[in-house]
């Protein structure tokens, strides 16, 4: 990664600024943010959860997993297209809620907001290092620490841009690891080697096992009230851990003004088929074979507890491909925590250098400054994030555990009563489902479920009811006039030290006084600015018609139908996933060169100048 960064500075004329660094040049194409969105959204969990939920709930876990979590980064493009057209030069999302809202919710929203870098990063190394502890038999601790080493070296010296590269190359291994452990388990396997023998092998499992809360006991029917109800809190818990994540906000704004909501359609649909796909086939593989012996915990069932910790997946993988399988999960969970740690890591650099340093400490800081105290917390956060990894370990905590007439007090307000609703839900319910209140009573699918609707419904309850009483009509003038960072080069920071471009009602809520050194009246060209309107129109159609079909017309009716899958749907279902997969694979790493053809060009004849070319030439 670091190599790539020297060549393309080298080549396409890409300089060290602080916004090339932090905001990668806001001009990142569609195909690769989309397979940059794949690639942060891919923790350990999703490989490794995913297949563990199969194994639990049957038919209908892999489902839930990849439609209760893809649905937000659907809805996510209409942000993305409305931060393009309301922030084009924001550098975070508090920014916005900075300029917007004012100094006390830039306060919540910065507690929110690293609160949920923190509990992502401890989560995907704790997860990752549990896997390859189990794998290889490396010290768990030493994992913790190791993992991110060298996803601090390529971030500090490429920043964000490197990222996106980074998110690339791992997304490919990715999707063809799923394809390959696709393919195995349905042609080549001597084991199962067709969907045909799939099907009989979960019959059988079916009758030695039937599943609780499933129809007849099937793990071939969507009518699993255990798998409704992990939808449920799947789809409710993963609004906040996209919406308030930074490393989401950061990609679209990196993007091109008019790509993000392709790039976040087709990320979200990419994504859809990594759970989908792998789960159904490695959770599968892993209740068809665990009677085998060629099962790793052969004659004995996996536990609970290697279910909860993820280690469904590994097993089934060396049952179908032995060591070679160990190292195919290796390589997906390495490249899944350090993709997905990378986005944290400048996510939570950039909040710390725009939402704290710029905005509370030093205001009139130059570019250089910043790209300085970037570096500094990508390399701190690296290691709080190994030590947050172990902390978890300790604890006994495994895998499984902004509109227009919204007003100033509802941004206030709404985050920490949903907060306190879903707190004060969760804990209520283990102690009345449970009788009391400990780390396995609170870890139960119902207190959870309580306390993520109690979350969400409780906050956006509290924020529609508060916006309604006083509605802001806000119009957006001064967060559309913020500026970029332009003082890379020069030892003084320019700016016109005013505060007349700040309207007073801005003022009177409180805006840090970081904002108005750099705002000023931008004029926007009004066909793009029409351009953009559509777009925002396209994607509140699409996504909300993709989230309603994900959500409710495909699962619910064969929810309550109570069918169980014959031979022939179980067949086309298994089919519907591998195409998926080759379609995802496609959209996420062959459009990408596609797009970049230009840059590859610019780079390969570069090189060979440099290596064939007269000195003269290869020296410029």
């Amino acid at each position: 990664m670091t190599l790539i960064t020297m060549i393309q500075k080298r080549f396409l004329g890409e300089k060290a600024t602080s916004e090339e660094y932090m905001a990668a040049g806001r001009n990142v194409k569609t195909g690769l943010v989309a397979s940059a969105v794949v690639s942060s959204w891919t923790w350990a969990a999703t490989l490794l959860q995913s297949s563990s939920v199969a194994y639990k709930y049957g038919i209908s876990g892999p489902f839930w997993y990849a439609s209760g979590a893809s649905v937000q980064v659907l809805l996510f493009s209409i942000l993305a297209i409305e931060l393009k057209r309301k922030c084009k030069n924001a550098h975070t999302f508090l920014e916005i809620v900075s300029i917007r809202y004012g100094r006390n919710a830039h306060y919540i929203f910065l507690f929110f907001g690293l609160l949920t870098n923190i509990i992502v990063s401890a989560m995907l190394l704790w997860g990752g290092s549990a896997v390859v502890t189990a794998l290889t038999g490396l010290n768990t601790y030493a994992a913790c620490f190791l993992l991110p080493l060298g996803v601090i070296i390529y971030t500090l010296f490429g920043g964000l841009k490197a990222t996106f590269i980074a998110d690339y190359t791992h997304t490919v291994v990715i999707m063809f690891i799923v394809l390959l452990f696709s393919f195995t388990a349905y042609t080549t396997s001597e084991l199962i080697g067709s969907p045909g023998r799939m099907y009989e092998l979960l019959q059988q499992a079916s009758i030695r096992h039937p599943v609780s809360g499933n129809h007849e006991g099937s793990y071939l029917t969507m009518a699993s009230s255990n798998g409704l109800m992990f939808g449920i809190i799947n789809l409710c818990s993963n609004f906040g851990t996209v919406f308030i994540d930074n490393a989401y906000w950061q990609r679209a704004i990196a993007a091109e003004p008019h790509s993000p909501v392709k790039a976040y359609l087709i990320g979200g649909l990419s994504w859809f088929a990594i759970p989908f796909t792998l789960a159904t086939t490695l959770g599968f593989s892993a209740v068809a074979l665990e009677s085998s012996v060629h099962f790793p915990t052969f004659p004995n069932r996996l536990t609970p507890s290697d279910v909860s910790s993820g280690l469904v997946a590994p097993n089934a993988a060396v049952a179908l491909l032995g060591q070679g399988g160990a190292v195919a999960v290796l390589l997906l969970v390495f490249m899944a925590v350090t993709s997905a740690a990378s986005a944290e890591l400048i996510a939570v650099s950039s909040i710390c250098t725009f939402d704290v340093y710029r905005a509370y400490i030093n205001p009139m800081a130059t570019g250089k400054q910043l790209i300085r105290v970037s570096h500094a917390v990508v390399a701190g956060f690296g290691i709080i994030m190994g030590v947050l990894a172990v902390i978890l370990k300790e604890a006994g905590i495994d895998l499984g555990y902004l509109t227009r007439s919204w007003n100033v007090t509802a941004a206030c307000v709404a985050p920490i009563g949903g907060q306190v609703i879903s707190i004060t839900a969760w804990l209520v319910c283990a102690k009345l489902y449970s009788g009391e209140i400990n780390l396995a009573t609170t870890g139960t699918d119902q207190a959870m479920l309580a306390g993520n609707l109690g979350a969400l419904l409780g906050g956006g309850l509290i924020s529609v009811v508060l916006s309604l009483i006083k509605p802001d009509n806000y119009t957006f003038e001064a967060t559309r006039s913020l500026k970029q960072v332009t003082n890379d080069m020069v030892g003084t920071p320019t700016s016109n030290n005013s505060s007349e471009d700040i309207t007073m009602e801005e003022e009177k809520k409180g805006t840090p006084r970081a904002t108005t050194v750099e705002l000023t009246i931008d004029t926007f060209d009004a066909e793009d600015d029409a351009k953009l309107a559509k777009a925002a129109r396209f994607a509140r159609w699409s996504s909300g018609i993709l989230t309603v079909i994900l959500i409710v017309l495909w699962p619910l009716p064969m929810f309550f139908s109570n069918y169980v899958f014959s031979r022939g749907f179980y067949i086309g279902w298994v089919i519907l996933s591998i195409v998926w997969a080759i379609c995802s694979t496609i959209a996420v790493t062959i459009y990408p060169v596609w797009e970049s053809r230009d840059a590859f060009a610019e780079i390969f004849k570069g090189l060979y100048k440099m290596a064939f070319g007269p000195k003269s030439t290869a020296a410029v």
